[in-house]
């Protein structure tokens, strides 16, 4: 098989992934908070061990010793990461309604454990905790936060909870030392990897949380639909190189059966 249809393989695979990621970001258009994920590609060039031998030497041979190095491209995925950029706020005027301005992360508890999410659309239940959408509780410094009934409820910039003028909790605003070490989870959760070099951190100063707003999802829907077409059409392209070396191979095949 020529290296051709391998440079088309892998060609043509990463850029299905790519278009794989690519709906996913445009699925998640009108998630909150949601960020978007990206991705890079680049050639890698196979080196043959011959190609570091230097030839010729003049004082052993006046010839090379090897043929001329020949170079295999492999395109492979050079990054994958998740844009944690700031995404814009959509006013809702709910009082349990947060976002954050700046970095840091929500802290909730799921059946599976501790999670981070930029996603602010809590509610209270009947039991006056605040959760999630999916019913995950949103944590305080000290646990849950407890919501009075038929309270005047005000949130700070710094994440403390006022229930008609009264201290009712802190949110627990995190953050941590390298957003690359976080992956997601799914629900709009993200974790830290298992072997991840950093841990939890300081939330900046200069972050906040801001009351009946929520923060809309960084995706660029222009950017994703051309990313798409470019993805669509250099898929073809390495399907037609796939193809072009299969007609390549069974041209040469018959001739050399007619030969002999």
């Amino acid at each position: 098989m020529q290296d051709s249809m391998y440079s088309g393989l892998f060609g043509a695979l990463t850029n299905e992934h790519r278009l794989n990621v690519i709906a996913n970001n445009l699925a998640n258009v009108n998630t909150t908070g949601y960020k978007a994920d990206k991705l890079a590609f680049q050639d890698t060039m196979t080196h043959f061990a011959h190609e570091r031998i230097m030839q010729p030497v003049l004082s052993l041979r006046d010839k090379p010793l090897f043929p001329e190095a020949v170079h295999m491209a492999r395109p492979r995925i050079a990054e994958s990461r998740i844009d944690f950029t700031q995404g814009s706020m959509r006013k809702t005027d709910s009082p349990f309604d947060l976002s954050i301005a700046g970095e840091g992360f929500f802290k909730v508890r799921t059946p599976n454990g501790d999670y981070y999410t930029r996603n602010g659309n809590f509610m209270k239940r009947a039991d006056g905790t605040l959760v999630t959408s999916q019913g995950f509780m949103l944590l305080a410094d000290g646990g849950e936060i407890t919501i009075p009934d038929n309270a005047r409820i005000t949130i700070n910039e710094q994440g403390q909870i006022f229930a008609d003028n009264e201290v009712a909790g802190q949110i627990q605003l995190v953050n941590v030392g390298d957003p690359k070490q976080l992956e997601k989870y799914g629900q709009n959760l993200y974790k830290l990897r298992d072997k991840a070099d950093t841990g939890e951190v300081a939330v900046p100063l200069e972050s906040a949380i801001i009351q009946g707003y929520l923060e809309t999802p960084n995706v660029n829907v222009v950017e994703e639909m051309v990313n798409m077409i470019e993805a669509h059409r250099a898929f073809e392209s390495y399907q037609k190189v796939i193809s072009g070396t299969q007609e390549l191979d069974e041209k040469a095949i018959q001739r050399v059966g007619r030969a002999t």
